[in-house]
């Protein structure tokens, strides 16, 4: 047994004792005591925050309300999972994961924004967008997937149509998952290794190391164009999976109004460690890069 360097609280002990932890102590070869409390504690607080998402989901038909939320981040940063995270134990006739597929020859002749409309939220229920409309923002221009014009015509047009689903009554949510440059190598690197999840690597996966500072001089413009007061970006640092997760969800849970009780005030404490919004000033972009 791998030891531990710090000592174990009656807390610690009771955690490792429940069924959660004896399954976390078990889980390797070599039984590692820090590891396994690290992962039962971030399982005991995700239970926990998926109750709140519960009681936030109840509130939101209840009231008729509509939330959007937005996924973005370089390939590898972890969007999905987080969305998993998310819907696990939500009623899946309450919401919507939206991941589209490249637009078809009639969607490309469309207005860029129309097949995303089509996606929005009913009365009573929350869609969450794995890759949203800031395809064009970044993804597409990086990898000559649209025209500068498109480009410049999008971010002209953007932050209108975001003030139009607010102005309608939709609650719109904008998370950036950043990580490190190492980081999604490793994580390229393991996705590869393991013939499970190859199926999540494309072509545009492949690239995103070589064309690293170019989706940076887009993000940064991103940031600067379209994070205004009433709708501003999120970023979550993603390096930490589980701690990435488990603060995209505080954040949601803080930002819906639907009633918290003392408990609940107190478990969605932000970590400023994690999650920062963005300040556009900070995020202008320098030259464009060749």
């Amino acid at each position: 047994m791998k030891a531990h360097t710090e000592k174990l609280t009656t807390k610690d002990i009771e955690l490792l004792l429940t069924g959660q932890g004896k399954t976390e102590l078990l889980r390797d070869k070599k039984t590692n005591v820090s590891k396994a409390l690290r992962r039962v504690k971030y399982l005991t607080n995700l239970i926990e925050l998926q109750e709140e998402l519960l009681k936030m989901q109840q509130w939101v038909l209840a009231k008729k309300k509509r939330v959007v939320i937005l996924f973005e981040g370089r390939d590898a940063a972890g969007k999905g999972g987080a969305i998993r995270r998310f819907v696990e134990h939500m009623n899946p006739r309450l919401l919507r994961v939206v991941a589209l597929p490249a637009p078809t020859s009639t969607e490309k002749g469309q207005w860029y924004f129309q097949r995303y409309v089509l996606q929005l939220p009913n009365p009573g229920e929350i869609v969450f967008f794995d890759r949203s409309w800031y395809n064009r923002a970044v993804v597409e221009p990086v990898n000559g997937f649209c025209s500068q014009k498109q480009y410049r015509e999008f971010m002209d047009q953007v932050v209108e149509f975001e003030k139009l689903i607010q102005k309608d009554g939709i609650q719109l949510i904008k998370f950036w998952f950043s990580i490190s440059k190492k980081e999604q190598e490793n994580r390229f690197n393991s996705i590869k290794s393991d013939p499970l999840k190859q199926w999540k690597l494309s072509p545009v996966d492949e690239r995103a190391l070589e064309l690293w500072d170019d989706y940076t001089y887009y993000k940064n413009a991103m940031f600067a164009k379209t994070s205004g007061q009433s709708c501003g970006w999120n970023i979550i640092k993603a390096n930490t999976k589980p701690l990435a997760r488990v603060e995209a969800i505080k954040h949601v849970l803080r930002e819906v109004d639907y009633p918290k009780d003392e408990r609940a005030q107190s478990l969605l404490l932000p970590d400023d460690k994690i999650i920062k919004a963005v300040n556009p000033s900070d995020y202008l972009a320098k030259e464009q890069p060749v």
